[in-house]
């Protein structure tokens, strides 16, 4: 049974996951290492290349069946669910920010990862430890074989319940969760939460979702349950009618934040924080003034407005917020991959945006935060996404373009990224075939006051990031 909202703001001493798992089976895995080759060795449909979209490959029955043989424990913790095609990560770092910073246990269920597996998987900040990752493991590994005698569950369904699993755990107030792909039949629309938020929508896994932002609207509001409350940002005219229309079908209450929730944000640049954006949320219960945005962009402040639209509602529902304790959650939101600078000399950047219009956010954001003389950009992008899209966006930013591929299956190879962009605009370009190649090219096309951005794939970026980790110069292929 879920227990009661947590209304005092002590915490409390958290019991040892170990302590907790009360299922005595032998032990299938003796190491870390052995227990997440296991993991690695199921069905990834996020390294899939020809993937089709159905109740066959997304099984929600699967999916149930599993939590079923472990104790169902997504129905043991309060959660919020988070669907969209672009800023969900975002938000639900944000929200999950602010409710640790009101004195609650939360956490964080977020994919894909940029560098570590164990980034999808927090609790209060911190990510799940070996030793938990291993403990769980062995405890769904013989229900996990169970099913797999006949449809095998898939290593998102099964990251998906150890989340959830962690999350009884620990002990959590609340799980912010978001979905992996689409959300009608996405793992996680197992749960029953206290809140939905729609993200910001467009084009974006095509061959699965649809070609139209209708279809796609209608996929993201698969995770609307009756009656229980929905927040969503401006969208295309087409998107709003499919989600209102699916809002009024399961009688959930629908708010738009700029239009039913009184929303708005401006650009300014201070001597103290720099370029950034303020925003303001009022509603009945709940008003956020000037509050600066963590991240950069105007997209990020659309998001922004998001988290705290679906604070408020869970303030509604229960949950003890205070808004200054919010706001200084809010300001220690740094997120992995979301124009992140990973090396001072050059100037290397890197960012997760990998559909058009997260690329045009994404060149927006940078001319409005970053100064610099030219820009270049090493661009690899996976074959499922809106390439084409992509590449038309990227035109207007970038002054010059490095194709090159990352280590997904799925990655387009430089070459046809070269013949699609130069036939788009006739720019110049280079192609290579390594991320240590286009860094070597691009390092010799920059001066100091230049930019390097690496962009296209959340695979391209974790790449980058794993390279620079350790060492601050160009590194070899």
């Amino acid at each position: 049974m879920i227990k009661s909202v947590k209304t005092t703001g002590k915490k409390r001493t958290k019991k040892s996951p170990s302590k907790l798992a009360t299922v005595k089976s032998k032990k299938a895995f003796t190491s870390y290492k052995r227990a997440i080759r296991y993991l690695f060795e199921r069905t990834d449909y996020e390294k899939e290349e020809h993937l089709g979209y159905n109740v066959t490959t997304f099984n929600l029955n699967r999916m149930k069946k599993l939590l079923s043989l472990l104790g169902n424990p997504h129905k043991k913790i309060h959660t919020a669910h988070i669907a969209g095609t672009k800023g969900k990560g975002s938000t639900a770092t944000m929200l999950a920010k602010m409710l640790e910073a009101n004195d609650y246990d939360v956490g964080l269920y977020t994919s894909p990862h940029v560098v570590h597996l164990h980034e999808r998987i927090t609790v209060n900040s911190e990510m799940i430890k070996d030793r938990e990752m291993l403990g769980l493991l062995n405890r769904v590994y013989a229900s996990v074989e169970k099913i797999s005698k006949n449809t095998p569950p898939t290593f998102f369904e099964i990251m998906t319940a150890l989340a959830f699993m962690h999350f009884v755990d620990t002990q959590v107030d609340i799980g912010v969760i978001e979905t992996g792909l689409g959300g009608r039949l996405d793992s996680t629309n197992v749960i029953q939460p206290k809140v939905v938020g729609i993200t910001s929508l467009s084009i974006d896994h095509q061959h699965q979702l649809g070609q139209t932002i209708d279809k796609i609207a209608r996929e993201k509001a698969g995770i609307f349950k009756r009656g229980v409350p929905i927040i969503t940002v401006q969208q295309e005219d087409e998107a709003m009618r499919v989600l209102k229309s699916h809002a009024i079908a399961v009688r959930a209450p629908l708010s738009v934040t700029g239009t039913d929730i009184d929303f708005s944000h401006r650009f300014e640049t201070s001597r103290e924080h720099g370029p950034h954006t303020r925003i303001c949320l009022t509603t009945p219960t709940s008003k956020f003034e000037h509050l600066r945005v963590p991240l950069h962009g105007k997209h990020q402040a659309i998001n922004c407005g998001l988290a705290l639209a679906m604070l408020d509602k869970l303030k509604a529902s229960g949950y003890k917020i205070d808004s200054e304790k919010a706001t200084k959650g809010l300001h220690s939101v740094s997120l992995a991959g979301r124009m992140e600078m990973i090396c001072d000399d050059p100037r290397i950047m890197i960012d997760a945006a990998h559909n058009a219009a997260s690329i045009h956010a994404l060149i927006h954001a940078i001319g409005q935060n970053i100064p610099y003389d030219s820009m270049v950009v090493i661009f690899g992008c996976n074959s499922d996404k809106d390439v084409k899209g992509m590449l038309h966006k990227l035109q207007y930013g970038a002054d010059k373009v490095v194709f090159t591929r990352s280590n997904s299956a799925k990655a387009m190879s430089p070459e046809d990224l070269t013949d699609m962009y130069t036939e788009m605009c006739g720019k110049m370009c280079q192609t290579a075939s390594s991320l240590g190649e286009a860094l070597r090219l691009a390092k010799n096309a920059v001066s100091k006051e230049d930019l390097i951005c690496i962009t296209g794939s959340f695979y391209l970026i974790g790449q980058a990031k794993i390279r620079f980790q350790s060492d601050q110069s160009i590194p070899r292929a």
